[in-house]
């Protein structure tokens, strides 16, 4: 098989027709499920994130007591969020023990999982950004602004650790964007109806995708635990790939993409192995040649076939 030539991400004048193309071939070829079943996926799973801690002050029926940081699921298992004990330590607080083993379980379970996943499948900020996001195409606003570097979310992530250690306070979680999305749905905290409005201001007219994809830290942090996580997506049917750009259209994080789709000519694996993907699907929905799929990361295969009538994909040389 011949190498694919390599393909850039798109420009940002270009995603709003690579957004319309994606809705339009997909009503032609597929079925709304089949092109969002990932997508309502994981609304489902952000919604059932939220309706555990509800059942108690709606029904009486306590799932989880606490809040997203921290909390007890049935009254045994302990969850926190591994980087507010972080910053714990980093203020020289002492956490009780049941702190710690609710920061190793959920810890455990990215590392070994996917780091960020967390970002797309339990975050509440995730739906908000998402809807800047489809908002910015729907207004044309298709100029990227001002775009952070991508490592300044790791800047971010020292950042606060370093503040919470000079300051002897959990310094985060004051303005954390995810905290009071949790607050306004659970707690009907109105005053965070602010912090979440910025970051939905901010990627709308500020940063396209500039909250998860270059500042949170939270991602940041949850993109390094799970470095070495197993569960992936590939682009094991490459061959198939016509070149439509969907899929860097559609992705928080295409710079993820092209190692693994445009690899085969440096032998590379089709498994897409960034720390930064956030194994949200989206690719899988929106691709009509079924190059992608989820697997695990050490999955090298690669499928060479690529149409029903077995001839050369668009833009391969035979």
């Amino acid at each position: 098989m011949t190498a694919l030539a390599p393909t850039p991400a798109p420009a940002s004048g270009d995603r709003r027709d690579h957004a319309t193309r994606v809705a339009q071939k997909g009503a032609s070829t597929r079925g709304f499920l089949a092109r969002n079943r990932f997508l309502l996926l994981r609304r489902l799973s952000q919604a059932t994130v939220f309706a555990l801690f509800l059942t108690g002050p709606l029904f009486g029926l306590w799932i989880a007591k606490g809040t997203i940081a921290s909390s007890m699921t049935f009254g045994v298992l302990p969850l926190t969020d591994p980087l507010v004990l972080a910053q714990m330590l980093a203020a020289r607080h002492a956490p009780e023990g049941l702190a710690i083993l609710g920061a190793a379980i959920v810890a455990l379970f990215y590392a070994l999982v996917s780091g960020r996943a967390y970002c797309a499948w339990v975050c509440p900020v995730n739906p908000v950004t998402d809807l800047a996001h489809w908002t910015r195409e729907r207004l044309g606003l298709q100029a990227k602004g001002w775009q952070p570097r991508p490592e300044t979310r790791l800047w971010m992530l020292a950042m606060i650790l370093v503040v919470s250690g000079l300051t002897g306070a959990i310094a985060f979680e004051l303005v954390n964007p995810i905290t009071h999305a949790f607050r306004v749905v659970v707690f009907g905290a109105t005053a965070s109806i602010a912090f979440v409005a910025a970051v939905f201001v901010f990627d709308l007219f500020v940063a396209r995708r500039g909250w998860c994809s270059h500042l949170c830290p939270v991602g940041a942090f949850y993109g390094l635990l799970g470095s070495g996580a197993l569960v992936k997506v590939s682009a094991s049917k490459r061959a198939a790939c016509d070149h439509c750009m969907d899929c860097y259209a559609v992705c928080p994080e295409p710079h993820v993409i092209s190692p693994a789709l445009e690899g085969g000519r440096k032998g590379l694996s089709p498994v897409v192995l960034s720390r930064d993907c956030t194994t949200c699907g989206r690719c899988i929905d929106v691709c009509d040649r079924g190059v992608f799929h989820f697997t695990h990361r050490f999955d090298a295969s690669e499928t060479t076939a690529v149409l029903a009538a077995g001839s050369n994909s668009p833009g391969e040389k035979p």
